[in-house]
């Protein structure tokens, strides 16, 4: 059975307006589930969206991840992230891309169908590292970035380990772990009135950066009287600012 003749088996699936070789189906009110062919027709893109879907959004990802073709299975990679995306009325800047064995979305009903089907959405920059592990990105896809919803702030990607001599507060183990910006903007403010306590944290480009508190701030070992804004914290996260 072709990979057209499976989408054609799906309940519910009709063409996407204005898109050939692609369609959409809703399987349930809040759920809008959109495929399309890459340009060989061995391989469908897919966009899931919660609460959120938008035509035009939907129709501008499809068209950009068939012009630029992106197989993470093909190439081993957890997720393929391609800029240059926009779309008016967003703040997206990338397509992301993960494959079957991130998204699992026919795992167990159609797995011709599951392994066809590369998931893509649209992104930010400041999300990805371009180095986690098929793991991290099945934790950071299903948990933390929902990927689904097209109004969704960034969700940067942020690695922390803290402690806290106040609080009693910090980090298992040495290593730093994914968190959120809340998480890290709530533990840089417990840090004030701390002595001997830091927070340390990672971006996406693998900048690192130490705060400590010794009367003052003190962030990777030069020291600075004035609060650590949420701006800079956020902008040293590399999200895009606010419009």
């Amino acid at each position: 059975m072709g990979i057209e003749e499976a989408v054609s088996r799906i309940d519910g699936i009709e063409e996407f307006p204005g898109l050939d070789r692609a369609w959409r189906w809703s399987p349930t009110p809040s759920f809008v589930f959109s495929l399309a062919l890459d340009e060989e027709g061995d391989r469908l893109y897919q966009v899931n969206t919660l609460d959120s879907f938008n035509e035009e959004l939907v129709r501008e990802v499809l068209l950009f991840s068939r012009n630029h073709p992106m197989d993470p299975s093909g190439s081993g990679e957890a997720v393929t992230v391609t800029p240059g995306f926009s779309c008016e009325g967003y703040r997206f800047d990338v397509i992301a891309a993960v494959p079957s064995a991130v998204h699992g979305y026919y795992a167990g009903r159609d797995e011709r169908l599951n392994e066809a089907v590369t998931a893509v959405f649209p992104a930010y920059r400041c999300e990805f590292s371009g180095s986690e592990s098929i793991k991290e990105i099945m934790y950071r896809f299903h948990r933390m970035l929902r990927a689904s919803i097209m109004t969704r702030p960034p969700v940067p990607f942020l690695r922390m380990k803290h402690e806290n001599s106040k609080t009693g507060g910090g980090s298992v183990g040495s290593s730093r772990g994914f968190t959120t910006p809340d998480v890290l903007l709530n533990e840089l403010k417990l840090l004030e009135g701390a002595p001997g306590s830091f927070v340390e944290y990672e971006n996406f480009q693998g900048d690192i950066w130490r705060i400590e508190w010794d009367g003052s701030w003190v962030v990777n070992g030069i020291s600075r009287h004035d609060p650590l804004s949420d701006e800079w914290v956020m902008s040293s996260l590399g999200c895009p600012p606010v419009r």
